[in-house]
Order: structure tokens, then sequence, then C-alpha cells
């Protein structure tokens, strides 16, 4: 449940935990050559492991994204399916989805079985809905279920919907574009403190003092930091 409400429901709970413990051993391990053990090796080790979450959470946006990017053009095929071509709303629907990006066109072969079985489109939009946990998905399917059991004008309601969501990625692109140097900053926030704490390494007894009780301390300290201030710049951002 954790995994699927953090965008990481394509990862299996074995992977996951199989995934950090390696990256964490691995930086322990690397830690353990180059300083020593001691409690910052294991605070290393913690922050290693979170690393695989945050890259498959980033994977996971961006295939948001790119989902994002198709439903402009997806809402004007059904459009063009149900208007001019005259295909039953249920059949453009799953027809249309079949054609979308991988990260969703699963959920619309799992629809397809489903309606194919019930002919009950509530209940695939709702199965839809559920699956793709999107707001754009949950807008058009809810369109076109209260056309499909009320009536009305689908080529001008999917028109509308459809400029809609084109508004929206192109305030999201810009937004993204004014916030890219910001993005680029934020990384400064981990590599300058490392590169320091590399060249500390390299410089007189650098590695002993690392290793004393004091430079352990310090180094939890920096540590602390860094994570406080990378947490701090995602969160303005």
């Amino acid at each position: 449940r954790w995994l699927t409400s953090t965008g990481l429901g394509s990862v299996s709970p074995q992977q996951f935990v199989a995934v950090s413990v390696v990256v964490a051993l691995i930086a322990a391990g690397t830690w353990w050559i180059l300083i020593g053990a001691g409690v910052p090796m294991l605070v290393v080790a913690g922050v290693a492991g979170a690393v695989p979450t945050t890259v498959w959470r980033r994977r996971h946006a961006n295939a948001a994204t790119s989902t994002m990017e198709a439903w402009p053009r997806m809402i004007e095929e059904i459009r063009v399916r149900v208007g001019s071509v005259g295909q039953p709303i249920p059949q453009a629907l799953i027809e249309t989805g079949l054609s979308a990006p991988d990260p969703i066109r699963a959920s619309f072969v799992s629809a397809q079985r489903h309606w194919t079985l019930t002919t009950d489109f509530e209940s695939t939009v709702a199965m839809l809905k559920d699956s793709l946990a999107d707001p754009t998905a949950d807008a058009v399917c809810e369109t076109l279920l209260v056309i499909q059991q009320v009536g009305g004008d689908p080529d001008t309601r999917l028109e509308t919907l459809a400029v809609d969501r084109r508004a929206d990625l192109r305030e999201r692109r810009e937004a993204d574009a004014r916030s890219a140097g910001a993005r680029l900053a934020r990384w400064f926030v981990v590599i300058v403190p490392a590169g320091m704490a590399f060249a500390g390494l390299n410089l007189g007894d650098g590695q002993v003092a690392y290793s004393s009780a004091g430079g352990q301390i310090a180094t939890i300290i920096a540590i602390a930091m860094v994570i406080a201030c990378w947490w701090w710049a995602g969160h303005i951002m």
C-alpha cells in the first residue's frame, strides 16, 4: 500500500528491499574503505538506501508527464471517433486507450477485458479511474460517463476539455522551464559539501580527523544539514 501511495506501484516489495539494501551496503563499504567504520557510515548507508526510492519516483513522475502530454491528443481522437466515425462512447474510449503511451496502456487493456465481460460502462470507468489515478483521466472518464448516461453534445464537451488540458500543459511547461535553474542549483547542496569532504580526506591528517570522535559528530551534523537543505530546496520549488 505504501509503495502504491508513493507512486511505486510497479515495484514489488522484494525488489524495493533488495535494491535499497544493496545500494546501502555499497555506500557503507565505500565509506569504510575511505574513512573507516563509525556512526557516520551507518548514516550514509541509510541515506544511500533512500536513493532508489528517489530514482523510482522520478521515473514515475516522468511517465506521468508523458501521459499528461498525450491526453489532449487522446481526447481529440475520442471526439473524432464519437462524432465523425460514430463509434459508441465506450468503444471510442477503450480503442483510443489501446494506442496510448506504455505507462497507461495496460490500464486500458484491463478495462477492455472488463467491458467485454460485463458491458457495464460505469464500473469500467470506475476501474479505469482507480487504475490510472490521474486527474485528467478522471475528468475524461466522468465527462464520457455523463454523456453516456444523461446525454449531451460530446463534440462540444470534449473540445472544451481538450482546450483546458492544453492550457494546463502549457502552463506546466512554462513553470518547469522557469524552475530549471533552481533544480540544477539544488544539486550543489550535495555536490559542494561532498567535494569539500573528499578534498579534506587528502589534506594533512584529514582521514584521521574524520575518524576521531569530534570528526564523526561534525560529519553527522553536516550530513543532517545537507539532508535538511535538500528537503527545504525541494519544498520551496
